[in-house]
């Protein structure tokens, strides 16, 4: 390894760019944010970051401690961590949507010693600690690092190096209690040289590079790969609070943005704009992301003049297991996310653990092809042995994503294993139904679930959340132009046989589905006034 931690790597990119911009803070981010807009140099930042470790070294804290950092995108999230990591603290980001019993849970079993967070969420921070028992310092979120209160306890005697914890990571927690990835900083360290030497279409020129992301730094995509990418290169980040649709382009311009980070969600409200002269007015050369839907993907393409690179990881996996579209032929519109190097082993497995014909979809199983097949993964979770050895059960890593892979080596993305729904024999992926129904104008959010059926084992069951309320006399009408859409673009098989309506979907603290929750709302929605039964829709076509 290059480098001892990511601090490392931060100081030697300061030292060989040292008056190249590091952090870049938009003007209608920081008005958001209640900071100034700003553009901090490399060298500017390390003596900033130097003078910070400087004050928590002299509050006591150092390897062993664990720090929360509730300070979203800003410019200080990014000083606070390179201080922190510099001595040997492990930071765990925590999300501004964490509520009581969120933080209380994450407070005690990470067991922080110091949390930081501006002033408005102090007092919550201090609700958690006590109900957590916990003897947690708590200090502004401001980037000087001004008033910080003395650790409570000695630090450990350890020089960090890349075996030192650097974060945990808390999972979203779909289906129980979020549990925590332990990430080293090999972890971090891996990220960044990973896509630094990628190449093909997703090539990172040393010193020029700016990568613009709304994505949170709570989530590995920025803190791991985006964070790391830049460093390493001696590139720009450009980190905005989040997504703003009617105002990305003219971010991305005023960025001098050159890389784009994305979710799926993205290039669809993107696309929903009317159509502009400056549509292609940018310097971007590629995005980086996963999910975008298949339908979507070439005409974004086509329209913006951006090839959009599908790529796949986890958090667990981090770069010990990461795939990319990133040469061609990228099978665009095929959820296609690339070939698997040489540096990782991938296998394919049915449900009875056996390999699955070539191009039938099964789990993803992974692990690094080197003498530690764990290697660029997460540790483990967290007080959580039993759950960390099921997920490497027989010495793979099981992803619970299922693909299939075809005659050349590409990988396509099918769904979450557990988002599988089985009827009458057939496997349905609710992602895919799920991104049909949002072609509808009148769809805000939809989730898809299975529900049980006498007959048929599991029927399909869609929770959609409106623009405009529906009145009662309007669901039945609105339900089956729905359920006529799917029809239209997919197996019938796969159209809801149920479409209910709700104000809102189960959500995680980030914003995604909660698919346990979900299940269970599924179970109860048949025969209630909000849930219009479609079944006699589904008929096999001729």
């Amino acid at each position: 390894m290059p480098y001892p931690s990511v601090y490392g790597a931060f100081a030697a990119s300061a030292a060989r760019y040292p008056d190249h911009d590091f952090l870049v803070v938009l003007p209608e981010t920081a008005q958001i944010y209640g900071i100034d807009a700003q553009t901090l140099r490399y060298g500017v930042a390390l003596a900033r970051v130097d003078a910070l470790a400087a004050r928590y070294r002299a509050a006591g804290f150092g390897s062993g401690h664990r720090a929360g950092l509730m300070l979203e995108n800003r410019p200080a999230f990014f000083l606070h961590w390179l201080a922190l990591n510099a001595l040997g603290v492990s930071v765990v980001p925590l999300s501004t949507e964490l509520r009581a019993a969120e933080l209380e849970y994450i407070t005690g079993h990470s067991e922080l010693d110091l949390a930081i967070a501006p002033a408005a969420r102090h007092a919550d921070l201090r609700a958690a600690a006590q109900a957590a028992q916990r003897s947690v310092a708590i200090c502004a979120g401001d980037a000087d690092g001004t008033a910080i209160p003395h650790a409570a306890t000695a630090p450990r005697a350890h020089t960090p190096d890349a075996d030192t914890e650097c974060a945990l990571l808390y999972t979203s927690g779909t289906t129980g209690r979020p549990k925590a990835c332990v990430l080293p900083n090999e972890y971090f360290l891996l990220a960044g040289l990973w896509y630094n030497r990628i190449g093909g279409l997703c090539t990172l020129r040393p010193g020029v590079e700016r990568l613009i992301t709304p994505l949170p730094m709570t989530h590995m995509n920025a803190m791991a790969y985006s964070t790391m990418a830049m460093i390493l290169a001696g590139g720009a980040i450009v980190a905005l609070d989040r997504f703003h649709p009617r105002s990305w382009w003219e971010s991305v311009r005023d960025a001098r943005a050159t890389v784009i980070h994305y979710l799926g969600v993205m290039p669809a409200m993107l696309l929903g704009a009317p159509q502009s002269a400056h549509d292609r007015e940018h310097a971007v050369r590629f995005g980086f992301g996963a999910g975008v839907d298949k339908t979507l993907h070439a005409p974004f393409e086509t329209r913006f003049g951006i090839p959009l690179l599908e790529a796949w990881a986890m958090t667990e996996t981090g770069a010990g297991a990461v795939v990319i579209a990133n040469r061609e032929p990228r099978n665009v519109g095929m959820s296609c996310f690339g070939k698997p190097e040489a540096e990782l082993q991938a296998r394919i497995v049915g449900d009875d653990g056996q390999p699955a014909p070539a191009g039938e979809p099964g789990e993803l199983l992974v692990r690094a092809n080197s003498d530690n097949p764990r290697r660029g993964f997460f540790r483990e979770y967290l007080k959580d042995p039993e759950a960390t050895a099921a997920a490497w059960e027989g010495g793979w890593f099981h992803t619970g994503d299922i693909v299939r892979q075809d005659a050349d080596g590409q990988m396509y993305f099918v769904d979450r294993k557990k988002n599988v729904i089985r009827r009458s024999g057939e496997n349905i992926s609710a992602v895919e139904v799920e991104s049909v129904l949002r072609k509808h104008a009148c769809v805000a959010d939809v989730a898809v679930a299975a529900t049980p059926d006498a007959v048929r084992g599991d029927e399909v069951l869609a929770c959609v959340v409106t623009r405009e309320p529906l009145r009662e006399a309007e669901r039945a009408a609105r339900a089956a132009e729905l359920v006529q859409l799917c029809l239209e673009q997919l197996a019938y098989f796969k159209a809801p046989g149920y479409v209910a309506f709700v104000d809102a979907l189960p959500l995680t603290g980030t914003q995604k589905v909660q698919r346990a929750a979900l299940k269970d709302l599924a179970r109860t929605l048949p025969g209630t006034p909000r849930c219009i039964d479609t079944r006699a829709m589904k008929k096999r076509q001729d």
